[in-house]
């Protein structure tokens, strides 16, 4: 059953695989309640945004969900994914980009194309499950950092340098703009500094860092000033574009051969064009719409200020992804999660082992630009009075909680 499946029984459809109904907003349905809800990727607030529900709307109709049928080499390709890698290419000042049908897959599929047996493949330990699941294909050498310790990475890069120079291969060096779990920044500029010492290409996946970092919301190299020290740049729709698909930029020669030799875009579906045509509409509206990240931000610095004043601990993050850690068991963790949602009408995600150490209780808070600051201040006060009944024990149990 695995370290989560063998509490699937008794939490499925509450803590696991619950329903969220209604418009995505902040307000939503769980269980037939109103909930203040801090668990949707949602970051500019677009899901809803009148001008994307209309260009979604109109696409559809125009087009249908099937358009164009076939894999980008056959009988899937059209001018409108070209005029969206160009300007997304354009905003991350890339060279190119090519589009993915799907992030994940997608994740998976660079890693297996940029690299052969005689490469080395270094990363950061906390790297998302997509970029694990990229590595498991790797046939050569890979070693592993711990997360951010550039220290190590240094003595890494010593390693995978004399092992690549004895094979003949190249050094691949993988991390995360913003960890999505724990919301700090991989070190980017360090990692790019370190090229004066070695010779390797840097990828960065920057699902949480795109849209929400920079000073234009390009993302985290933007944010440390180090666009041209990123070689390959990921970047998903799945989180401030509120939608579905990614793409992946870089120079020109890079991106030309990943479209020609990625698997999990030759031998699946391209991306159908409402999705195309709504992720430019999309993509025009963060451009040109610097208040959405405002307001995002805003929140943000309220809601962790807040947060913190009382005593909270938020670990490392620098980014909007807000976790609040707890100390406490799983039958705990689900004692409070039922109380935040049944007597507060507050809805987030719940995060406890493996996915932390044993002992702790993680609440994974997403703030966004359509929440509001009273939004912000009911949440600050209800987590206070969690707090009080995790510490006074009230929250103890032998089994996990259950309606």
């Amino acid at each position: 059953m695995g370290p989560l499946g063998q509490y699937g029984k008794e939490a499925h459809g509450y803590f696991m695989f619950p329903k969220l109904e209604g418009e995505i907003h902040p307000k939503m349905k769980f269980r037939g309640k109103e909930v203040l809800t801090w668990s949707l990727n949602n970051y500019l607030g677009l899901a809803n945004h009148p001008e994307v529900r209309k260009a979604d709307a109109d696409a559809a109709k125009e087009w249908g969900l099937a358009y164009p049928m076939g894999a980008r080499m056959m009988s899937g390709h059209t001018s409108k994914h070209e005029e969206l890698e160009a300007a997304l290419a354009e905003f991350v000042k890339k060279e190119d980009a090519y589009l993915l049908n799907f992030g994940y897959q997608g994740m998976v599929s660079i890693i297996d194309t940029l690299v052969n047996r005689n490469d080395v493949i270094v990363y950061d330990s906390e790297s998302h499950a997509c970029i694990l699941d990229g590595l498991r294909l790797h046939m050569g050498k890979r070693f592993v950092y711990p997360h951010n310790d550039m220290e190590n990475l240094r003595k890494q890069l010593g390693r995978a340098t004399a092992l690549a120079e004895k094979q003949g291969g190249g050094i691949l060096v993988i991390t995360e703009g913003v960890f999505g779990m724990a919301g700090d920044l991989g070190k980017l500029d360090e990692i790019v500094a370190l090229k004066k010492e070695f010779e390797f290409r840097l990828l960065v996946d920057d699902a949480h860092g795109f849209g929400t970092m920079g000073k234009t919301g390009a993302g985290t190299a933007e944010h440390f000033g180090v666009e041209d020290g990123v070689d390959v740049l990921f970047g998903t729709f799945a989180k401030s574009m509120a939608s579905i698909g990614a793409f992946v930029a870089g120079r020109e020669d890079v991106i030309s051969y990943l479209r020609y030799n990625m698997r999990s875009q030759i031998f699946a579906k391209s991306l159908p064009m409402p999705l195309v045509i709504g992720a430019m509409k999309r993509l025009e509206l963060l451009r040109t719409q610097p208040q959405l990240k405002d307001n995002l931000w805003k929140i943000v610095s309220a809601l962790q200020k807040g947060l913190k004043e009382k005593g909270f601990n938020l670990g490392k993050t620098e980014s909007p992804v807000t976790p609040v850690f707890l100390d406490g068991t799983i039958p705990e963790a689900t004692a409070l999660t039922m109380d935040l949602r049944e007597n507060y009408n507050i809805f987030c995600s719940i995060v406890v082992y493996p996915v932390i150490p044993k002992g702790q209780i993680m609440l994974r808070i997403i703030p966004t630009a359509v929440h509001t600051l009273e939004d912000v201040e009911y949440t600050i006060k209800a987590f206070a009075e969690i707090k009080e009944k995790l510490l006074a024990g009230k929250y103890k149990s032998d089994k996990i909680a259950s309606l």
